[in-house]
């Protein structure tokens, strides 16, 4: 009997141990990714917040199909939370009560240094956002749960200043005591000052 012949093997091609791309069709992902600014890594770099059932593959295709990105590699961690005393939806936190967050998984990307990736600059007017009034409302929603916490009673009265800086202008004359009924009219509606005041 012959002895089988060794098979020849051709020329190997440069694209043929390489995974193929494009080929996992996702349809409305339900995740989201969060990319993250580092000023002190390479343009060719790029770090994200993702899911943590999100792999490198996954990502890899992502960026590749929506963004027509190519990645060289992918470089992945798993940050663990902090350990905190009960849950965070907790109005009393209980002693030795302990709770894990869940963990924060980030990917970092390397990209072809023929397309580099600059993050934009941070604007330095934040009128368009009204980041103004986005932080008097995170102030008071923060001095409202002080109020509701376990020692809000023991705190100072946020009116307490001005009934006493009212009381100080009227003993030193600087303004005339007035009744309150007399801003209003029979109807119920304010007028004079008051109404001027309220846009009516």
């Amino acid at each position: 009997m012959p002895a089988p012949k060794p098979a020849t093997l051709g020329p190997l091609l440069p694209d043929r141990f390489r995974l193929p791309r494009g080929q996992k069709r996702v349809y409305l992902p339900n995740f989201t990714l969060t990319l993250l600014r580092t000023p002190f890594a390479p343009p060719n770099y790029a770090t994200f917040i993702t899911p943590l059932h999100l792999n490198k593959l996954d990502l890899k295709d992502y960026l590749y199909n929506l963004y027509g990105v190519e990645v060289l590699s992918v470089r992945s961690y798993v940050q663990q939370a902090r350990v905190r005393q009960d849950k965070p939806g907790a109005r009393l936190p209980k002693a030795r009560r302990w709770y894990r967050p869940r963990a924060l998984k980030k990917m970092t990307v390397e990209m072809p240094a023929t397309s580099p990736f600059i993050y934009p600059k941070a604007p330095s007017d934040f009128t368009p956002w009204d980041k103004e009034m986005q932080e008097r409302a995170q102030d008071a929603r923060e001095q409202e749960q002080k109020a509701m916490g376990p020692m809000g009673p023991r705190l100072p009265k946020q009116d307490g200043k001005t009934l006493r800086e009212q009381a100080e202008e009227l003993l030193r004359g600087r303004k005339a005591w007035r009744p309150g009924w007399m801003d209003w009219d029979l109807g119920g509606k304010p007028k004079g000052e008051v109404g001027a005041g309220l846009g009516l």
